[in-house]
């Protein structure tokens, strides 16, 4: 144990912190698109604030068929597009944009559900009063929901740490890449066990605190 641990801990720690980068920047990018075509969703849709057929029809259609996509093929298929945001289509940076594009439709998605659950009764009762459309999403629709929210982001969360697995086909590197490149390829079962741990405790720690956050926020 020792010995492994001396010949691949650098590289295990390098890889952890590649895939702690790569989640954390797509993360944060993803909910900063996400939430507002969420709330667009909510908003546009039939009965909704703001009712829209059509840009709803648009966002609905958009975000349907991004969604349809599996990682590993829009990871290839916007490549140019990737090449022109980024400047490189190889390494962290490289991997950002297919990662946004890949998880921002799905936040959109997880935050319409989650906000689609206030009671309409109390929306309705904000807007008797006069209240204005930005601060009834934010102070009613968002903090009603917020619970529901978090356990949305941490599903996400878990799911784009599964795609930064699938990023070291273009060399992004992380812990995914090293259990292809060394687990696999090389024949060393004992690199893939070890990635294999520490993911399961990444994911495990991630839902566990989200779970936290989302049962002190449902009673707050």
């Amino acid at each position: 144990m020792g010995q492994f641990f001396n010949e691949w801990g650098d590289t295990i720690w390098q890889g952890f912190i590649q895939t702690i980068e790569m989640t954390g920047i797509s993360l944060a990018l993803s909910i900063l698109i996400g939430l507002p075509l969420g709330v667009l969703l909510v908003m546009t849709r039939k009965n909704g604030q703001l009712e829209n057929r059509y840009l709803y029809t648009v966002l609905n259609t958009v975000i349907n068929i991004i969604r349809s996509i599996p990682f590993i093929i829009l990871l290839f298929f916007i490549l140019p597009f990737t090449q022109l945001v980024s400047g490189t289509t190889i390494g962290v940076r490289g991997v950002i944009v297919p990662l946004v594009v890949f998880c921002a439709p799905y936040i959109a998605r997880l935050m319409e559900s989650a906000m689609l659950e206030v009671d309409k009764g109390v929306i309705e009762a904000y807007q008797s009063m006069g209240i204005s459309t930005p601060k009834i999403v934010w102070h009613v629709i968002i903090r009603e929901s917020r619970s529901s929210i978090i356990l949305g982001l941490t599903i996400a969360t878990i799911g784009l740490i599964g795609a930064t697995a699938m990023a070291g086909l273009v060399g992004a590197g992380g812990l995914g890449d090293l259990a292809y490149q060394f687990g696999h390829l090389r024949f060393q079962p004992d690199v893939m066990y070890a990635t294999i741990i520490i993911l399961i405790v990444m994911v495990q720690c991630i839902q566990s605190i989200g779970n936290a956050v989302a049962r002190k926020l449902k009673k707050d």
